[in-house]
């Protein structure tokens, strides 16, 4: 029981500074290159305004890392909780970081595979209108931008370098997701071994 416990410290420990660099990536998307300007002329792409990484992989799997590290430390409503309850919290928390993750993970997946959200030249497919804002790796180029780093500065002219702002923003998302995955995995089996000695002792 004590080394379940112990787990449920590292594992809420652990998910909840995940969170904390989910809800940075997310911050620093709403910025590129730390420029407000974009977020306040509303040129900011429609994943990174989701925010799946602020309230998903951020306050979702907050809210279930701080219920599972007071568990692992019976602080408080869970100082007198038996077995089975703290099983019932802990797949409850389980569930809410692992939605919050989820949600993350394919916002991130769905976000590199679009590409970017900038101004680009379109003189050659529009006549009307040289410049405009939108997503030309999903919109325009069929080849696949993510292995052709030829088009990482020769297509998005501003923001400055958005391709690597957002490829490493959401790639990190991504990451980030898949680990939380993992720990909330971990924290299951955690759970059910936990209840298990526990009535194996009884």
């Amino acid at each position: 029981m004590t080394c379940s416990q112990t787990c449920y410290r590292i594992l809420g420990l652990s998910l909840g500074t995940a969170a904390l660099f989910a809800v940075g990536a997310n911050m620093a998307l709403l910025f590129p290159n730390w420029d407000v300007t974009y977020l306040l002329r509303g040129l900011i792409g429609r994943h990174a305004i989701l925010g799946s990484g602020l309230w998903g992989g951020g306050l979702m799997v907050l809210t279930a890392a701080t219920l599972i590290s007071l568990m692992g430390w019976r602080y408080g409503c869970f100082s007198k909780s038996g077995p089975c309850q703290n099983m019932l919290i802990s797949l409850l928390s389980s569930g809410l970081a692992l939605l919050g993750a989820l949600i993350c993970f394919i916002t991130s997946g769905v976000a590199l595979k679009d590409g970017p959200f900038c101004m680009f030249d379109v003189s050659s497919f529009n006549q009307t209108q040289a410049w405009k804002y939108g997503y030309p790796f999903k919109d325009i180029y069929s080849r696949n931008y993510l292995h052709d780093h030829s088009l990482w500065n020769s297509v998005c002219l501003e923001p400055p370098k958005a391709v690597i702002w957002h490829v490493s923003f959401f790639s990190v998302l991504l990451c980030i997701s898949l680990l939380q995955i993992l720990l909330v995995a971990i924290n299951f089996i955690n759970s059910f071994l936990g209840l298990f000695c526990s009535l194996c002792v009884t």
